[in-house]
């Protein structure tokens, strides 16, 4: 179909060189500036035909709407941010890419904002920053979104916002996660089908939710198994690959019983445990097994690769984005809200660093 069998006919196009308006695109296409509006902000309740026609005359006149002038001219900004303090750059760098792939959707922008959770200052500075930008929503990652100060912030300014996996408060606001606990459960179970009995296991940080759900899991299954774990082979990490440096040389000291398999709560930890045993000439999966979670791209580019728990970031990001949009589409329509939790699905990958007693 050719756009100009479907547009205006007798419409004059801009002069070259000159900005195209959401004006001329209204009147190429025949419709009303709200249309075109609609239309440019991926809004529902446009009909296909009328939706293509405008899209056909902005393609046309390569009209691309104005951020500040959208936002001036209505109650959204067109802007959701992300809140984050985390150690670890490949999970925020799913978190951003899954988010920015749902506001690309409907014509969205996306703020990053790193935080320092220990700041005495961490709320002053967001609640300032919210002062400053107008945000129609923002995504709040662990650990920030289960602190107090962090939520009241927030809650004070009167913006939208959505939790990334929190541990506490679950009702207080919409949700996204997967099911921590029984992704470690499983893992476990698997550990335990493989022969393993003496089964150490790292920490994740003990400020984000997720590690506490983490050794729920791994501790329903040993018992299930009628094991005991040994808390000299529990072990405090913080979710970097130099806390798993430091719980290796304490698994594999000299003198001391070692397990047979290991369970850390995230891959990076993992890859510091792995590096150890290397060096100790400790064979990965003869002597012992390694497993991580979260599929970080290091899982695979390290031998032998990394049996862990795909934890779909984006996707959960992803979603994020889509209840903080779809609640202001839906509001700004009929003024109703749409909040819902969401949860995820996760994958056990099985590779080589676990192998059989």
């Amino acid at each position: 179909m050719k756009a100009s069998s479907e547009l205006k006919p007798g419409v004059n196009l801009p002069a070259s060189g000159t900005v195209s308006t959401i004006n001329d695109v209204a009147r190429l296409a025949g419709v009303s500036i709200k249309t075109v509006s609609r239309v440019m902000n991926n809004e529902p309740n446009v009909r296909a035909e009328t939706r293509v026609k405008v899209q056909e005359a902005a393609n046309l006149l390569h009209y691309r709407p104005n951020l500040l002038a959208r936002s001036l001219a209505g109650a959204r900004s067109f802007l959701i941010g992300i809140f984050y303090d985390n150690p670890n750059p490949s999970y925020i760098n799913a978190v951003q890419n899954g988010a920015i792939r749902r506001c690309r959707e409907s014509s969205y922008h996306l703020l990053i904002e790193p935080q320092d959770a220990h700041s005495p200052d961490l709320e002053r500075n967001i609640a300032g920053l919210l002062a400053t930008i107008r945000l129609d929503g923002v995504i709040l990652t662990p650990p920030l979104c289960d602190m107090a100060v962090v939520l009241h912030a927030v809650e004070a300014a009167g913006v939208p916002y959505v939790r990334i996996s929190p541990f506490l408060n679950p009702g207080r606001s919409p949700i996204v996660r997967m099911d921590e606990a029984r992704a470690t459960y499983e893992m476990t179970q698997h550990l335990i089908a493989m022969g393993h009995r003496d089964i150490g296991f790292v920490l994740g940080h003990p400020e984000h939710g997720g590690t506490h759900l983490r050794y729920q899991g791994f501790t329903k299954a040993l018992s299930e198994a009628g094991i005991t774990p040994r808390p000299d082979w529990v072990k405090q990490g913080f979710f970097s690959y130099e806390s798993g440096v430091e719980a290796g040389k304490s698994f594999f000291a000299e003198g001391k019983p070692r397990p047979s398999a290991i369970f850390s709560s995230n891959d990076y930890m993992a890859f510091g445990i792995m590096g150890v045993a290397q060096q100790m000439g400790i064979r990965i999966p003869e002597d012992i097994s390694i497993c991580g979670f979260d599929d970080a791209p290091g899982s695979i580019l390290i031998w032998p690769h990394v049996t862990t728990i795909r934890q779909p970031v984006e996707d959960i990001a992803y979603a994020a984005a889509d209840i903080l949009l779809a609640k202001a589409e839906v509001e700004d329509e009929d003024g109703t809200k749409r909040d819902t939790d969401r949860l995820l699905p996760f994958e056990l990958i099985k590779r080589n660093s676990v192998g059989p007693v």
